[in-house]
């Protein structure tokens, strides 16, 4: 497939020294006290998907240490006041996760047990043909639900029918996985294990078979021989077109690395996958603005006239808007509502610098058989992450069986631009 941008050498470069791939350790069914579903979903997507939500373990152990959250201090309504608290807090997040890399924080890995939420949408009346299997991995701050806009085109278009099922990703502190979760969360973040924790559910808990039937809401463990032979031979009826988005094509793409059997393509909508030392002042920021976002409003119908009002959000499609007030935001104990997902641990997340330094660095060795599509932005004051240079060279650190589609519509955060991107191309 032809390419807007033509190839680019990567210009020299330091390693990392990247890490090794963390070895899991299954729980056992009888060993889970299994939790209820915040937000239960078993019902139409479309006439003919119907959309239901499951629970799985989430890899074990971690790479972090369980370390007690940073105390956020209550908000002043003097700004002076309010600037200072932030920066000490910024200051105190970009301390602990410099020491995390150098080795120097201490204490065990956690043990806690976490959960990922996923959804799923399956043909309602399989026509006996091996499709497709599509993964979504959502950028950091969304919730699974974020797809749906995208996905309620693709599944309406006549190619459809090539497209057996569908599973959109919750990474631990996201959406409803992270109100699962939420006494059980470290103080800190590593993006590896958000891969490790989607090799973990391709490996051990998504099934077998594509089949129309309902299935429970703990997907239940894979006999080891089935786990072990997906890790060297893949999927034996199934054909999977992973879809990751900023994080999530980070994640997806350490993940595809260390079991790569698993993938046939991989579609990167941005992803932030970036050379040792370039992180800007731009990017840093995001960590930053996690911390001064506003979390909780009187009712749903006031966040939506809030995130309205935005120029940020007003640039969304409004469909996918609904989607993010909707499955983004839940229930308080004020009787209001707050997002599902904190700002802290939107900062926790943006803190990681080193996830997306190994992936840029290993992505040259990724299997050449798994088919690599890039998706980035083309505004005038956003063409990719650290600018169109380097993007020109990020979409070719792995040159075999890759290609590359500028949206000129587009920016970083386009979950609210997916329908006219895939339009436009």
């Amino acid at each position: 497939m032809a390419s807007t941008y033509p190839f680019k050498p990567t210009p020299p470069w330091t390693t990392i020294s990247p890490r090794l791939f963390l070895p899991f350790r299954t729980h056992r069914s009888e060993e889970l006290e299994t939790p209820p579903l915040p937000s239960p979903r078993n019902e139409l997507f479309n006439d003919n998907y119907i959309v239901s939500t499951h629970l799985v373990p989430a890899g074990c152990p971690r790479l972090t240490p369980d370390i007690p959250l940073p105390v956020v201090p209550k908000l002043s309504t003097n700004a002076a006041e309010r600037k200072r608290d932030t920066q000490e807090l910024y200051a105190e997040i970009t301390e602990r996760q410099e020491r995390f890399v150098r080795g120097e924080l201490g204490g065990e890995r956690s043990e806690k047990l976490l959960w990922n939420c996923i959804n799923r949408y399956v043909k309602r009346v399989q026509d006996g043909r091996k499709g497709l299997t599509l993964f979504f991995a959502h950028a950091n701050g969304f919730p699974k639900e974020i797809w749906e806009t995208t996905l309620r085109y693709l599944l309406s278009l006549p190619t459809a029918s090539l497209i057996d099922e569908v599973w959109s990703w919750e990474a631990v502190q996201h959406g409803d996985a992270a109100l699962i979760n939420e006494k059980n969360l470290s103080g800190i973040f590593d993006w590896q294990d958000n891969a490790r924790d989607i090799a973990h559910f391709l490996l051990y808990y998504l099934p077998e078979d594509v089949s129309s039937k309902a299935l429970p809401t703990h997907l239940h463990l894979l006999p080891e021989t089935t786990s072990e032979s997906r890790k060297n031979k893949g999927f034996s009826s199934r054909s999977l077109v992973t879809v990751g988005h900023s994080f999530g094509g980070c994640s997806s793409v350490l993940a595809a690395l260390n079991f790569p059997a698993l993938f046939s393509s991989i579609i990167l909508v941005d992803p932030v996958i970036i050379s040792h030392g370039s992180y800007s002042s731009g990017l840093l920021m995001l960590k930053m603005a996690a911390l001064t976002r506003r979390e909780r409003w009187p009712s749903h119908e006031e966040a939506l006239r809030s995130f309205k009002a935005s120029p940020f959000f007003r640039a969304w499609h409004p469909d996918a808007l609904q989607l993010y007030v909707k499955y983004g935001l839940c229930k308080d104990s004020q009787g209001g509502v707050k997002l599902k997902m904190s700002s802290l641990h939107e900062a926790l997340v943006f803190a990681d610098r080193i996830g997306s330094n190994e992936a840029w660095e290993l992505l040259e060795k990724l299997d050449e058989r798994i088919e690599l599509r890039w998706i980035v932005p083309g505004k005038p004051e956003d063409k990719g992450l650290l600018g169109e240079e380097a993007t020109r060279v990020r979409v070719w650190r792995r040159p075999a069986n890759s290609s590359n589609v500028v949206v000129p519509s587009a920016g970083h955060l386009v979950s609210g631009c997916f329908v006219s991107m895939y339009k436009s191309d």
